[in-house]
């Protein structure tokens, strides 16, 4: 499992030792079968980053082997006494490399042992918008559509997203799907990527401005009368009030810097049958989640709902999904709300816990976290199979920040986040550990261990009992844990949810290799959500367009929803002339830890030959420095012409990148803005020094 698709996978142990010797994908697996993409079988069969072996403890500035009896026993002394008179004062931040039961295992003890706020995990930091989207247009998380969609859509409208590179398997089946002579692929990228270079039509906004061209779309579809009314009337609410607040076409367009004649281009595209897929170039944003529901808005006004079209987000780790179910970050298990009275005293009577002790909130985000480390409010934070102090932006502030704490980092490689950390706890990976994770269309699939590990590591399942039980004694049984024992009782709290599990079992997962949710019972497995069919008798239900649905939102209707665009939340100006945008690049995936043989010790900078032609004279033999607010780096750079004029891209692998990235986040959904920033270059010898500002800041006014 290298990212969301869920490739199906078999792997085989070496014969000798440790490790996995060989991957191949699985014809059987119903998710991709037989499918399966270089990058995943290579960071699976050979991943190039240093392995952690053993405990380790910081003793001065050194990080020292230790017994895991000891290295547990610091830990649990340092977070009881953190937590004895504030529950806050501890943070946790989880992962979606984590299996279904490690991260239900850690969201139990952020929430139940523990208590804390200050609990999330790195999904935020690409998937939030899409799934605040969601829950605000639809009521559920997750994307309605499946796979089985994608060969019965005519038009494939990828935005802000980059599938040939980083879900190249999902993209075959759009290439199979987009040849054909009734079929075309529509891309929407500031930056000419290897999915642009496939395109039919190519549409390049200005970097940050998604909202704004979605916005104008949306105009052009009202305006020209390409408006499914009868779905509209029957199965949606809001949408007077959404055409009241759309602007005129041609001003928006200016604003995403395209012309009028671009805008109805894409507008033409929801005409036929029509997937629309996103990714973190619309998520990433502080209008993240207004430009994620104006999307759908442009699905539910064309009345593309249904088999064969909608809205599609593409989720980016292998268990990004599954931490949005099970681990209790933004909603409790089984996407039950926080503020439900009721779903909050099941979860504390299933966990034996105070119904007083679960938090009232999910929390700031992880960009919040760190504002509250900065502001003294927190004392100690554990981070599990994430790597902060890269993949978060502004990481100088995030490093200066994490050695103001006591650091507990629990990993398989060896990351910048562990050069932080006062303890060190190694864990099992993929091949090597037992559980159940979710892909991006909703199914679960079992991960199974084909090599034992050494004595020095453990199953994340394992460290987070282990540590979980020292808190709050008998939240777990000793460990080792049965896996199917914990999913379980994960399943069993889910039952009768929107998200429900209980159907799902592992001697069902054996027999069937992957289920989708919901499913609650055995013979039941979810397909395209909401829709129910067909009426055979339309008029019985109200539905004039013949189909019934079923949304749980208060109404049982999808939900339209006003939103205007504010501009970016940092501007280029006289002193920073560029854009900063970052995006993915083959053969690599998250912070790079799994494939640093491939990442060199400078980052590349992409730049238009043009724009880098007025700084000639800032170069030395290609190599010169990218200084943003808030920090300088050193870069070769790129001359390419599929970068616009006055922009430079640069791909998020690489760990000094998000130095120089902006940590403003968007108001709903706690999401940080990487895909827009304002920099400069500058020659080595006159770069400015650039000091921290401590906090991040976060856009909290709405206005047209």
């Amino acid at each position: 499992m290298r990212c969301a698709v869920g490739c199906g996978q078999q792997q085989r142990g070496v014969d000798e030792g440790y490790g996995v010797d060989k991957v191949r994908g699985n014809y059987d697996h119903p998710a991709t079968e037989g499918l399966s993409c270089e990058r995943g079988i290579r960071e699976t069969e050979n991943p190039a980053g240093e392995w952690l072996t053993e405990p380790l403890v910081r003793r001065g500035d050194t990080l020292r082997p230790a017994s895991w009896e000891t290295a547990l026993g610091i830990v649990a002394a340092e977070f009881i006494g953190t937590v004895a008179d504030d529950p806050d004062s501890l943070a946790i931040l989880g992962s979606g490399q984590q299996t279904n039961e490690a991260a239900y295992a850690l969201g139990k003890v952020a929430r139940g042992a523990v208590g804390t706020t200050y609990y999330d995990a790195n999904t935020t930091l690409c998937m939030a918008s899409a799934v605040t989207a969601y829950y605000d247009v639809f009521g559920s998380d997750a994307p309605p559509c499946t796979y089985d969609d994608i060969p019965e859509a005519e038009t494939h409208l990828v935005w802000g997203a980059n599938p040939a590179v980083a879900h190249p398997v999902l993209y075959r089946w759009i290439l199979d799907s987009a040849v054909e002579s009734d079929s075309r692929l529509v891309v929407v990228d500031p930056v000419q990527s290897e999915t642009a270079a496939d395109a039919d039509t190519l549409v390049q906004p200005d970097p940050g401005t998604d909202l704004a061209l979605a916005r104008a779309v949306l105009a052009r579809l009202v305006e020209t009368d390409r408006i499914d009314r009868d779905f509209v009337d029957a199965h949606t609410d809001g949408y007077d009030e959404l055409v009241d607040s759309l602007p005129a076409v041609d001003d928006a367009a200016a604003t995403a810097g395209v012309p009028v004649e671009t805008v109805e281009d894409v507008a033409a595209a929801f005409e036929a049958p029509t997937l629309l897929y996103w990714g973190m170039g619309v998520n990433q944003s502080t209008h993240g989640t207004d430009a994620a529901r104006t999307l759908i808005d442009c699905c539910l006004a064309t009345g593309n709902m249904g088999p064969g079209t909608g809205p599609f987000s593409l989720t980016g780790q292998a268990n990004s999904m599954g931490v949005r179910v099970c681990s209790s970050k933004g909603t409790l298990p089984g996407q039950r709300a926080f503020d439900d009275e009721a779903a909050r005293a099941e979860v504390a009577e299933a966990w034996d816990v105070p119904l007083s002790r679960l938090p009232e909130s999910t929390g700031p985000g992880p960009v919040g976290i760190v504002d509250k480390i900065n502001r003294g409010h927190i004392d100690a934070v554990w981070t599990v199979a994430t790597n902060p102090v890269a993949g978060m932006p502004d990481a100088t502030n995030v490093a200066r920040a994490l050695d103001d704490v006591f650091l507990v980092v629990q990993d398989a490689f060896r990351s910048e986040t562990v050069e932080h950390a006062d303890v060190v706890l190694p864990a099992a990976t993929w091949g090597e550990t037992e559980g159940t994770t979710t892909n991006m269309e909703r199914r679960v699939s079992r991960v199974t261990a084909v090599s034992d590990v050494t004595d020095g590591v453990r199953p994340d399942l394992d460290i987070i009992a282990a540590v979980g039980n020292r808190i709050e004694s008998g939240l777990f049984d000793d460990p080792p844990l049965s896996p199917e024992s914990v999913f379980d009782e994960l399943r069993e709290l889910t039952a009768g949810t929107v998200a429900d599990l209980s159907g799902i079992t592992y001697d069902r997962l054996d027999r069937e290799l992957a289920v989708r949710w919901p499913a609650p019972d055995e013979s039941s497995e979810g397909g395209y959500r909401y829709y129910e069919g067909v009426e055979s008798d339309a008029e019985a239900d109200g539905a004039t367009d013949g189909e019934s649905w079923s949304f749980p939102t208060a109404t049982g209707n999808a939900q339209f929803a006003a939103a205007s665009f504010e501009g970016v939340p940092e501007p280029t100006d006289a002193n920073y002339p560029l854009t900063l945008t970052t995006g993915r690049r083959p053969g690599a995936y998250n912070t790079g830890v799994r494939s640093r043989e491939e990442t060199s010790e400078v980052p590349a900078a992409r730049i238009h030959p043009e724009t880098a032609g007025q700084y000639v004279q800032l170069l030395d033999r290609g190599r010169t420095i990218v200084e943003s607010r808030r920090a300088s780096v050193t870069v070769d750079l790129a001359p390419d012409d599929g970068v616009p004029t006055g922009a430079i891209w640069m791909d998020v692998h690489h760990p000094a990148v998000n130095r120089l990235t902006l940590p403003m986040v968007d108001p709903d959904s706690s999401e940080p803005n990487y895909k827009q920033c304002a920099v400069r270059l500058a020659s080595p010898d006159t770069s400015s020094t650039v000091t921290r500002s401590g906090l991040s800041h976060i856009r909290t006014s709405r206005t047209d």
